[in-house]
C-alpha cells in the first residue's frame, strides 16, 4: 500500500510540474494543435501532453517496483516506449493512420507474445470458455488495439479522456489491489495520479492537450489493466466478481470510448469513408454542436460511465451474457440519440473534415 501510494505521488508530482515547462518550450517552437472545422478547439494549443504523463508514468513505475516480482516489466515499459515516439511524432509532424496501427501492433504483439499476457478465456461470452493459443493471441492483440483507439478517438474535448481514464483506473486498481496484483494496481494508480495532475491544465479552458503521445499511453496502460482484470478472476467463483461476470465489468468500464467507436466506425463504412477517417461525428462533437460546453459534455459522459459501471455491478447476479447484452445496447442507444437529435438540425449531412486544400498545415 505504502509503495502504491508513494507511487502515485511520484506520478503526480512529475506530471504536475513538468507540464508548464512543457507549454513553455512547445509556445516557443510553435508546437501547437491547430483548429480547423472538425476539432472542437478554436485557438491553437500545445499538444505535448502526453510527454509529462509518459515521464511521471515511466519514472514512478520503474522506481517503486524494481524490487517487486513483475516478470513482464520490461516488456510493458519497451511497448510503451514505441507508442511514446509513435505518438510524439504523430503529435509534431503528423503520421498516416496505417502507420500508428504498425506501431500499435508492434506494441501490442511485444506484450502478448513475448511477455505472454493473455486472453486465455471468454468465460462463457457467446459461449465460449477456453481459447486455443493462436484465437488466444489474436484476441489479445485485437483487443488491445481496440480499447487504445477507443482512448484516441474519445480524446476530443477538454478533459473528456482524461477523465474516463481517472474512472477507469479507479475501478481496475481497486479490484487488482483487492485480488493481490500489487503492481498493476500500482500502474493503475499511478496513471490515475498522472491524470489527475495532466487535469489541472486540461480541463476547459484547456491549457495544453495530451495529444497521440498521451491517448496512445492511456489506452495501452488500460488494456493491460482490463485484460490482467479477466484472466485473474478465471477461478474466483466465490468472489465479488466472478469469472463469468469479470468481462461484463470490464466493457462497462470503457463503455463510453467502446461505443463511441463502434457508432463511428459503423457511420463511416455507411458512407463509404475510411474507418479511421477523422471526421465531426463522434459523441462528444454531437453534444457541443446541441449546446453543451466542454464542461457539461465531459460531466455528462463521466456520469454515463459511472453509471453503467454502477449498474452492472448492481445487476452482476444475472446471467453474464444477459448482462453485457443490455450494457452494450443500452450504451448504443444512449451514443445514438446525440446524433439523431443532431442530424436533423443539420438535415442528416454526413459532417466530415475540410477538403485537403483547406486544412491548417502545422
Amino acid at each position: 500500500m505504502l509503495n502504491i501510494f508513494l507511487s502515485a505521488l511520484t506520478s503526480f508530482i512529475i506530471v504536475y510540474i513538468s507540464i508548464p515547462s512543457i507549454i513553455k518550450v512547445a509556445k516557443l517552437k510553435h508546437l501547437f494543435d491547430f483548429p480547423d472545422e472538425r476539432k472542437a478547439h478554436k485557438t491553437e494549443r500545445p499538444t505535448l501532453g502526453g510527454l509529462a504523463i509518459f515521464a511521471g508514468i515511466i519514472f514512478s513505475f520503474s522506481f517503486w517496483t524494481a524490487q517487486m516480482y513483475f516478470p513482464i516489466r520490461q516488456y510493458v515499459i519497451a511497448a510503451m516506449v514505441i507508442l511514446f515516439f509513435i505518438g510524439m511524432k504523430d503529435d509534431i509532424i503528423i503520421i498516416s493512420p496505417f502507420k500508428k496501427l504498425i506501431g500499435q501492433i508492434l506494441a501490442a504483439f511485444i506484450v502478448v507474445y513475448f511477455g505472454e499476457l493473455r486472453l486465455t478465456s471468454f468465460h462463457g461470452v457467446f459461449n465460449i470458455y477456453a481459447l486455443p493459443e493462436w484465437l488466444s493471441i489474436t484476441a489479445t492483440i485485437f483487443s488491445i488495439l481496440v480499447i487504445i483507439n477507443s482512448i484516441n478517438f474519445i480524446d476530443g474535448i477538454d478533459g473528456l479522456a482524461a477523465g474516463v481514464g481517472i474512472i477507469a483506473c479507479m475501478v481496475f486498481g481497486v479490484f487488482l489491489y483487492y485480488y493481490g496484483e500489487y503492481v498493476l494496481s500500482m500502474l493503475a494508480f499511478s496513471l490515475l495520479s498522472a491524470l489527475l495532475a495532466f487535469m489541472r491544465y486540461n480541463f476547459s479552458p484547456a491549457k495544453i492537450f495530451m495529444g497521440d503521445t498521451g491517448s496512445l499511453l492511456v489506452g495501452f496502460i488500460l488494456s493491460i489493466l482490463c485484460i490482467r482484470f479477466v484472466e485473474i478472476n478465471k477461478s474466483a467463483t466465490a468472489a465479488f466478481i466472478t469469472s463469468n461476470f469479470s468481462p461484463v465489468l470490464a466493457i462497462s468500464v470503457l463503455i463510453v470510448p467502446l461505443s463511441d467507436m463502434l457508432r463511428i466506425f459503423c457511420l463511416r463504412i455507411y458512407y463509404g469513408k475510411s474507418p479511421f477517417a477523422p471526421d465531426r461525428n463522434h459523441i462528444h462533437h454531437c453534444l457541443l454542436d446541441l449546446g453543451m460546453s466542454h464542461r457539461m459534455a465531459s460531466f455528462t459522459l463521466y456520469a454515463t460511465s459511472i453509471l453503467f459501471i454502477a449498474i452492472t455491478i448492481l445487476l452482476r447476479k444475472m446471467n453474464s451474457m444477459e448482462l453485457l447484452t443490455i450494457i452494450v445496447l443500452a450504451a448504443l442507444v444512449l451514443n445514438i440519440i446525440p446524433f439523431v437529435v443532431r442530424s436533423f438540425k443539420t438535415s442528416g449531412r454526413y459532417i466530415g473534415v475540410p477538403k485537403p486544400q483547406e486544412q491548417t498545415q502545422i
